[in-house]
């Protein structure tokens, strides 16, 4: 018998022997069996968040469309104060809506049930059928938008609808953070994330607004699940917290990056990029 065989017989005689070894060991087992079930019971909750805010679609969406059937006078005139309270409902109903989608698009995220379906579509498409879908947002607030795709933006093969997710949350904060009278704007164009000098040929998709701005500090709060820059009951602006989680999921799916340029009484401007080749 060599050296080192003799030095390896006498650990493993020591660790069967030794009885602070032998209840490390169990220790340890015991610790392995209780992470696996947490993991079991996490698997579980991230599901049936999935399959209740699934369920909670249906009956929200219909709603919705029955208090826009009373507003469109369908079922008869409504007196100023009925339509104001329809009116009401509509919006209390949608705004409840889109948390629920957040919700969920969180839970299939984490469950990785998340995939790309890629398509070809130009990038100005997105941003102006976002920009239309918020318009009446932009008037009630008389903000300002522009929309703007350099000539050279090539098509792209990637997940429509899940690009227009990712515009939809930054141009959503934007409008919601931005005060009356201001401004906010989408741009399309050729580049890179910083730092990125080797990676694929992208798209850069820019959400700017005019509103108060964020602090450096909380560059990369923002990003995290559940986060909120102001956590206090009294705060203005209310929401899951997952809309810039989300986001950053989606573009990560693509293969891109997302990040922000902000500073406090500046406003503050939100990229991601999209990469023109996908990766498999």
């Amino acid at each position: 018998m060599n050296r080192l065989d003799a030095r390896t017989e006498a650990l493993t005689s020591v660790s069967t022997s030794d009885p602070r070894i032998s209840a490390l060991e169990n220790q340890l087992k015991e610790a392995a069996v209780e992470i696996a079930e947490l993991r079991a019971r996490d698997a579980l909750k991230t599901q049936f968040l999935a399959n209740i805010s699934h369920d909670l679609r249906t009956p929200l969406t219909a709603v919705i469309t029955h208090a826009e059937i009373l507003r469109d006078g369908i079922l008869g005139e409504l007196s100023p104060r009925q339509m104001e309270s329809v009116r009401g409902i509509i919006s209390g109903g949608r705004q409840l809506l889109n948390q629920v989608g957040e919700i969920l698009a969180y839970a299939r995220g984490a469950a990785n049930q998340l995939t790309v379906v890629p398509s070809r579509f130009a990038m100005r498409d997105v941003l102006d059928q976002v920009s239309g879908l918020n318009e009446s947002l932009l008037k009630k607030k008389r903000i300002s938008l522009t929309v703007e795709a350099d000539d050279d933006v090539p098509v792209v093969d990637a997940d429509r609808e899940k690009i227009a997710h990712v515009v939809g949350n930054l141009l959503g904060n934007a409008i919601e953070f931005t005060p009356s009278e201001g401004r906010v704007w989408l741009r399309a164009r050729r580049g890179s994330a910083p730092g990125v000098t080797d990676g694929p040929e992208s798209i850069v998709v820019e959400v700017g607004d005019s509103g108060p701005g964020i602090a450096p500090e909380h560059h990369d709060l923002i990003f995290r699940e559940f986060a909120q820059v102001d956590s206090t009951p009294s705060r203005q602006h209310h929401g899951t917290g997952l809309g810039l989680t989300i986001a950053r999921k989606l573009v990560e799916l693509h293969g891109g990056k997302i990040w922000v340029e902000s500073q406090l009484g500046q406003g503050s401007r939100f990229f991601f990029t999209v990469p023109l080749r996908q990766p498999d």
